[in-house]
């Protein structure tokens, strides 16, 4: 499967805001949105200047930081615009419901691992059950009901007991619940609107896609 597989934090750069691609770092004295650090590129006097961005390149960075939050390339987060455009409704809001409904998302709002990176990483390699069965895709989507706990086969794992210890302390959205002693959590309900706290505005991306 298809993946970004290049300097992050060059991307956060380029959005200029914090996108939490390497977990723990991004909340480090290393972070370059920390350290003021520009967008990449030329550096000083050969740096070009920099014009009052026009609608469509607002429009391409609100899609492009998007994709770039949820870890979503091109083609892929052009299929998830059109399925969202094919239901009733507001269109941009269905189209962040489906991105946090990826598994990978999943487990990252579940506080079971400490960026969307990992835990792409992690479902990939067959740690998390749904519904009792092993799902190895991270954009597999989950549904109301549905519950999403550690294979038993990787309690044992260091990595997912430091993270197990850890999400006790995470803030869960209200769509879901955990119970970190059975290392499960349940999709108590879709997430709507306001439970997701992306910094992008949606409306854009949607006029993007409608050219």
């Amino acid at each position: 499967m298809a993946r970004y597989t290049g300097p992050v934090c060059r991307l956060c750069r380029r959005e200029g805001l914090k996108l939490n691609l390497k977990g723990e770092r991004c909340f480090s004295p290393k972070c370059p949105v920390e350290k003021g650090s520009g967008p990449p590129g030329m550096r000083g006097s050969k740096a070009p200047s920099r014009r009052k961005p026009t609608e469509y390149a607002m429009q391409l960075r609100e899609k492009q930081k998007t994709r770039r939050i949820y870890g979503v390339l091109e083609r892929q987060f052009r299929r998830y615009y059109y399925r969202a455009a094919a239901v009733k409704g507001i269109t941009g809001e269905y189209l962040l419901q489906l991105l946090e409904r990826r598994l990978d998302n999943v487990v990252y709002r579940m506080g079971l691992a400490v960026s969307r990176r990992e835990a792409r990483q992690l479902v990939r390699h067959g740690h998390f059950l749904v519904n009792g069965r092993r799902v190895d895709i991270p954009s597999y989507l989950v549904g109301q009901d549905d519950t999403i706990g550690v294979h038993p086969g990787s309690l044992g794992s260091p990595r997912l007991k430091q993270l197990l210890e850890s999400a006790a302390l995470r803030v869960v959205p209200g769509w879901l619940e955990v119970d970190v002693k059975q290392a499960r959590g349940r999709v108590v309900r879709l997430p709507e609107r306001q439970d997701i706290d992306v910094p992008v505005e949606e409306r854009m991306i949607i006029e993007r896609y409608s050219r």
